[in-house]
């Protein structure tokens, strides 16, 4: 049976909101599919507004890769601003897709991508927006399957109440799985019902079902286990990894927004995971082992993507883009490739010790720079080591001293507050490194037209880290650091005034920490959350602190536990922590030993250039790191047809690891 487009009755409701052009689709890009023409139908939602969704990378790629299949369709759903969200309450129209105007609940799966835990109370939203009982335990088989995937869904347990399954890691080969068992399912006419179904899809070991699980716990309110509580389901899920990243050379025909985005270029991936082992940073620890994708594929990518979008920008990302054995040549190949063109090539996430001179003279050689974003995290040295963040302070002036020498003017500088062990001195050394980056850049640059923005973020323990076990810093100590580390900066007017601070404060962190490190309790919070109103709590403007307070108030204690219990509490090494059954293939001792040393101070090398140090991920998944160089290069690509427009330059203007701004 067809399923009917909403857009007559969202379209009469459109002059009332702001930004309507982001809900009426019809992006280069798009696909669009008969209903009845398909068998397995996925609706995809990245949940935050179309300006952030719209480019992220990984909804992108499922969403072709979906549609390669010819009997699989799949559209895009994201978060409705809250004028549009009580007009659409108000007049009867639900969740659509932004492809065809389709209703979300017509769907077979509703799969959503989780970048950040504040993104759990938009989620609420759409499930009722479309009609979707907000308890999975609440729908029949009239409603798709609501599965979670992204980084968060590391820990998923939080929101276990809402979802009906989740995938742990890479989800190219996973969705094509799921579209097997789902289409194999309604072949033989549904049997089992929607049990039925949900049970094949946790057999395959790789896709959790909370439903299938029990939690119980001690007096005290620690877990005191999670088991299977039936016995064809296994006792740990393990998470997906992709392996050859050539043979998924996604993005092909990137979308291309109609409306602003807060990026608008096509994107390029060059290799996944990370091995320099920053004991804060799960998406380092969650996507080993490194896999990287070699430079002939990237060049083809990259001239096979701009002839389809009409870009003029090309990012090359990955948690650490200078650390590809190739990057090099890379660059290089690429800035020649497109020299004299209106393209330009953004290498974001480069970290200090990876940024020479030699690649300096690379990026700068056709005379564009812009601003250049490096973390070095910590402001002390011990803070550093404390975090595994294996970069020195001459390192740091090293780097930028031969920025500002070939021609750089902007640096921008990242760094985290409320870090383990960190005292008021840590924080204060961010301001003299600061003052030393000006020093350094003035007599470097012969100039005093040198700036450097100071960023900082506040730190929240995930899973699957070094640092799961440890407690978060309170907000007000956190604002307090803030305000000194600010006077301290401005304490020297000459260096003060070249200097940009920015800042996010204790707050949203502290709840960002009782999301992540959350168990199924914390459930309630998020729908009281959400029914007082909360939305968009990745916003400054939209979230409130007291919201998440009153709430955790209300319902946490009839469970023995609180807001604190869950955050600002340092858990022992033998609790058993909400995620402990779900298997990111990193050993659990060893990520507890990996947590002493950072409180000896002790650093762990790079096990990409060094012997392993065990930490589980290769022998667990059969695998070793994947590592270059091929000894190719970028031909035979040919330089393509010279515009008179700007000339192409590198621009490492983007830290990944920092929160898009409210």
């Amino acid at each position: 049976m067809s399923v009917s487009s909403v857009f007559p009755q969202l379209e009469q409701l459109l002059p009332r909101v702001s930004k309507p052009i982001q809900y009426v689709g019809g992006e280069l890009g798009v696909v669009v599919k008969d209903w009845d023409a398909t068998v397995v139908r996925w609706a995809l939602m990245y949940p935050d507004a179309y300006e952030v969704g719209l480019p992220n990378q990984g909804v992108q790629i499922l969403y072709e890769v979906l549609n390669e299949q010819e009997d699989v369709l799949a559209e895009r759903t994201y978060s409705v601003w809250p004028d549009l969200e009580a007009l659409m309450k108000e007049n009867g129209v639900p969740q659509f897709t932004v492809d065809a105007h389709r209703p979300v609940k017509a769907f077979d799966v509703f799969g959503l991508s989780f970048a950040t835990e504040l993104g759990y109370t938009n989620m609420l939203s759409a499930l009722d927006l479309a009609g979707i009982p907000l308890d999975s335990a609440d729908r029949d088989e009239n409603h798709p399957i609501v599965l979670a995937g992204g980084h968060a869904s590391f820990n998923p347990e939080p929101i276990a109440d809402f979802i009906d399954a989740a995938v742990l890691g890479d989800g190219e080969e996973a969705v094509l799985e799921i579209t097997g068992i789902i289409r194999d399912w309604k072949a033989e006419g549904r049997p089992g019902g929607r049990d039925e179904l949900l049970l094949r899809l946790a057999r395959t070991e790789s896709i959790y079902v909370p439903r299938f699980y029990d939690v119980d716990y001690l007096p005290d309110g620690r877990i005191q286990r999670v088991v299977p509580n039936r016995p064809d389901v296994p006792f740990r899920v393990a998470k997906r990894t992709t392996m050859d990243l050539d043979a998924w050379p996604y993005p092909k025909k990137p979308l291309v927004p109609l409306a602003e985005t807060v990026h608008e270029r096509y994107a390029v991936e060059i290799f996944r995971g990370c091995t320099r082992g920053c004991r804060f940073c799960q998406a380092g620890m969650i996507t080993r082992p490194v896999r990287e994708r070699s430079i002939t594929t990237v060049g083809q990518m990259v001239k096979e993507g701009l002839e389809f979008s009409g870009y003029s920008e090309v990012g090359l990302l990955s948690l650490s883009s200078a650390d590809h054995s190739e990057i090099g040549d890379m660059c290089s190949g690429l800035a020649e490739q497109y020299a004299d063109t209106n393209v330009s090539l953004s290498l974001p996430s480069t970290r200090v010790d990876a940024f020479n001179i030699d690649l300096a003279q690379e990026l700068s050689r056709n005379g564009r720079r812009t601003g250049l974003t490096f973390a070095p995290e910590g402001g002390s040295e011990r803070i550093r080591k404390v975090i595994n963040k294996m970069v020195t302070k001459e390192d740091l002036i090293r780097t930028v001293v031969t920025a500002y020498s070939n021609g750089w003017r902007q640096v921008k500088l990242y760094f985290m507050c409320g870090l383990p062990t960190e005292t008021d001195e840590d924080v204060l050394e961010i301001a003299h490194m600061a003052h030393e980056v000006i020093r350094a850049g003035r007599e470097a640059a012969g100039t005093k037209d040198i700036r450097c923005t100071v960023s900082i973020g506040g730190f929240v323990p995930k899973p699957h880290t070094p640092f799961q076990w440890a407690s978060m810093e309170r907000p007000e100590v956190i604002d307090a650091r803030l305000r000194m580390l600010k006077n301290e900066i401005n304490s020297d007017r000459s260096l003060g005034r070249a200097i940009g601070f920015r800042y996010h404060d204790g707050e949203p962190s502290l709840i960002e920490g009782l999301l992540s490190r959350g168990d199924r309790r914390v459930g309630k919070v998020i729908r009281r959350v959400w029914e007082k109103g909360g939305r968009f709590d990745g916003w400054s403007e939209h979230f409130s602190y007291s919201r998440w307070v009153e709430a955790s108030t209300e319902v946490l204690p009839e469970y023995g536990v609180d807001l604190d219990w869950f955050t600002t509490r340092e858990r022992e090494e033998l609790e058993v922590l909400p995620w402990d059954h779900l298997d990111s293939g990193l050993d659990k001792d060893w990520l507890w030993q990996d947590w002493q040393d950072s409180l000896s101070e002790y650093e762990q090398d790079d096990c990409r250039w060094t012997p392993c140090f065990d930490c589980g991920v290769c022998p667990a998944m059969d695998t070793e790191i994947q590592i270059g160089p091929t000894g190719k290069k970028l031909l035979p690509l040919t330089p393509v047809n010279r515009l008179t427009a700007p000339p192409a330059a590198l621009d490492l203007n983007e830290n990944p690891s920092q929160r898009v701004p409210a």
